[in-house]
């Protein structure tokens, strides 16, 4: 049959719809006939209407289907309009009309044929412009550039995705060993237009792949290529990231973990992984991508991420500008006890002994004086309770022993471990009374050294830490507990201002202070001038200060950035099991480790902060191994002008008349009391002076003294 089925019944319904068009307006206006016909012509409008807002092929076809209803309805509103059958059986005729149009037209059987039409069967001219445009458009967009077969197929996958980005395949090259990996370069389809829009999903998409194994990366200028934002290279590595999911190495794990934004060192990278057997940890060596930027790394996100125990006994991290080195123990480093001896203690030509030693066992040194600076040198020792700190004394005593240095000891309550340091040192004192007389002595051997002549001239000079002419020694006097002596109820402002002027005036002298507590603030004794000279003429050794904010908040200005200051445990206990099993098993925490006391915090002369455990002197022992055979003490000039001043005798007697305040008339007149903060006398020989007359006030101090004066404090 060389008319085709669809053909014959289209044009048979055209011919038995023409006489209802034409009878069923004119005889029944009502007839739901009409509403039929009209409601096809208002879903053949909206067929226009998509048809032309549509961008796909074939506007035309859809156009010509939707004809029909909408011509039919045309039709019949008219001849319902129409008196009788209208003028010369207008009806009739434009129905007519109609059936004639879709029996030659024939807009539905002619789509039907499109694509499955007989041999016999015309081509359709309409589609023959379609067929020939597509080549050459082709031809337009994607040159004949001799690509080889790999790139082609994956500029097919591309051209079925629409060019994504309106973007085209330069070049695509597979992966050596991974079936399904490639990396594709991408140029603008029109020249001088930036690649925008393009997402990692848009080509996992073209590809069939997840979008978490697509990476765009940028194209560099090339010699015998451009670059620039026109260009765009894609790698596409399924395989290489189902891999990296189940096996990924060091550096995968890292970058993927760790160095995420939201990871526990965002934005670095790692360097190399090492495993020291022998000492049994691992290392992690990493730096920053970007080496202006400083490293911000949350230990414990670390952690989690290489599957480390969260333990800050057994995980330590060190920062060395954009580089950082995270160390992983197996057993706590900083448990093991070190112990002092005198080679350690020795100090080197420079004034340097060993103190401690880091969690990678690397020796730590403090100073004994300021070589640099042609000076003696300060100390800072904060820390609790049972913390370290007398431990520290020993050691610091003994190096300072060991270098011909004369020390002083004052705490203002008597222990064992002081009481044993003072068989091995110059002079030793256990109250607030005893710490005044001190820093008075302390205070006036300023002045005497400042008189002193050399032998090799007959002149005065500045301290010289270890030229063999100076004619005294260095003098390092110690201060335990300066926060609660300088707040005593009747020396304590002598103690802090004798302190304070101390630590000003005594390095050029060879006087060195070395004040110790739990707080190195300023209403507790540590003005800000006392501070900034202690924390720029000493190694700042802080202990367990109770917590680590503490610890933050008393390293505050000894150091570039109190909040890289290391972690300091109560004690070092490592985790053992889950305490989600233990507590569903009714199961009591494991026990306490080992104690925390002696590690602490050193800030270097970079302002660099170092965890170390100092060394250990076993006061149960003799220390006389760590001490010279002979205790080193003041000269005797200096003792005889001390003497001379009422201020060297035994500091253990109680309170002489007039040795810090005016004792007061027979009388009993208005100066009578303890005037306490007021100047005194310098020594205990003299007798009480007359009431002085109120001086001019040039100073908050000097008020302060005239108001106390005028109250009779």
């Amino acid at each position: 049959m060389s008319t085709p089925r669809s053909v014959t019944l289209e044009r048979l319904a055209y011919t038995l719809a023409a006489p209802v068009l034409a009878v069923a307006p004119n005889m029944t206006p009502d007839s739901p006939v009409n509403t039929v016909v009209q409601l096809a012509g208002a879903a053949g409008i909206g067929g226009w209407i998509l048809a032309a807002r549509s961008d796909a092929p074939g506007i035309g076809r859809k156009i010509l289907r939707w004809a029909s209803p909408v011509l039919a309805a045309a039709v019949d509103v008219a001849a319902r309009n129409t008196p009788g059958w209208g003028p010369y059986w207008m009806d009739a005729v434009m129905a007519a009309g109609w059936a004639a149009a879709g029996w030659m037209v024939l807009p539905y059987s002619r789509h039907a044929r499109r694509r499955h039409r007989p041999a016999l069967a015309a081509p359709a001219p309409q589609f023959v412009p379609t067929v020939v445009a597509v080549p050459e458009q082709r031809a337009a967009v994607e040159p004949d550039d001799g690509a080889n077969l790999f790139t082609r197929e994956a500029r097919m996958l591309w051209e079925q995705a629409g060019n994504p980005a309106r973007t085209h395949i330069v070049k695509a090259v597979p992966h050596d060993g991974m079936p399904h990996d490639l990396t594709l370069l991408l140029r603008a389809i029109e020249t001088g237009r930036p690649i925008t829009g393009l997402s990692e999903a848009a080509v996992a998409a073209a590809f069939g792949v997840h979008a978490q194994d697509v990476a765009l990366a940028d194209v560099a200028v090339q010699a015998d290529r451009q670059g620039g934002p026109g260009w765009l290279e894609v790698h596409i590595t399924p395989d290489a990231g189902a891999r990296r999911r189940t096996a990924p190495t060091a550096g995968e794990k890292w970058a993927d973990r760790v160095a995420a934004s939201k990871g526990g060192a965002p934005g670095s990278e790692l360097v190399h992984q090492s495993r020291d057997q022998e000492r049994g940890v691992t290392f992690y060596r990493a730096r920053m991508t970007d080496p202006t930027e400083t490293p911000r790394i949350d230990l414990a996100k670390v952690c989690r991420a290489l599957g480390l125990p969260e333990d800050d006994s057994c995980v330590f991290v060190l920062v060395d500008g954009a580089e950082f080195l995270i160390s992983a123990f197996d057993q706590p480093p900083l448990s093991q006890v070190f112990t002092a001896t005198r080679e350690l203690l020795t100090p080197d030509e420079k004034g340097m002994f060993v103190c401690g030693f880091t969690i990678t066992g690397q020796p730590v040194k403090n100073m004994v004086y300021q070589h640099d600076k042609n000076a003696a040198a300060h100390g800072l020792v904060l820390g609790v309770s049972r913390s370290g700190k007398t431990q520290y004394f020993a050691i610091n005593m003994a190096a300072q022993s060991l270098a011909g240095q004369v020390v002083w000891l004052s705490t203002v309550r008597k222990d064992e471990k002081t009481t044993t340091l003072g068989r091995h040192i110059d002079r030793q004192g256990s109250n607030a009374l005893w710490m005044a007389r001190q820093l008075r002595a302390a205070k006036a051997l300023c002045e005497i050294r400042a008189e002193m002549p050399w032998s090799h001239d007959g002149q005065p000079h500045d301290y010289k830490p270890g030229d063999p002419r100076c004619p005294y020694a260095q003098l390092n006097v110690y201060a335990d507990e300066f926060m609660t002596a300088a707040q005593d109820g009747d020396f304590g402002e002598f103690i802090q201002k004798d302190g304070e002027d101390l630590t000003v005036t005594g390095l050029k002298y060879g006087i060195g202070f070395n004040p110790a507590g739990q707080s190195p603030f300023a209403h507790n004794g540590f003005s800000t001038e006392m501070k900034d000279n202690l924390r720029q003429n000493s190694r700042p050794v802080i202990f367990n200060m109770g917590s680590p904010g503490a610890t933050r908040k008393a390293a505050e200005g000894t150091m570039d950035n109190p909040y890289d200051v290391p972690t300091i445990p109560a004690r070092y206990s490592r985790t053992e099991g889950s305490a989600i099993e233990r507590a569903m098993r009714g199961e009591a925490d494991p026990e306490n480790g080992v104690s925390t006391g002696g590690v602490a915090v050193i800030v270097l002369d970079n302002g660099r902060a170092v965890l170390m455990r100092s060394l250990f002197a076993d006061f149960d022992t003799d220390l006389s191994a760590l001490f010279p055979d002979q205790v080193n003490g003041l000269t005797d000039y200096e003792i005889s002008e001390l003497d001379k001043r009422g201020l060297w005798f035994d500091w253990n007697e109680p309170v002489r008349p007039g040795e810090f305040w005016p004792e007061p008339d027979e009388d009993g007149g208005s100066d009578g009391g303890r005037r306490r903060g007021g100047k005194g006398l310098q020594g205990g020989n003299r007798p009480a002076a007359p009431a002085p007359r109120v001086p001019a006030v040039t100073s908050a101090r000097e008020a302060l003294e005239a108001i106390k004066s005028l109250n009779n404090v």
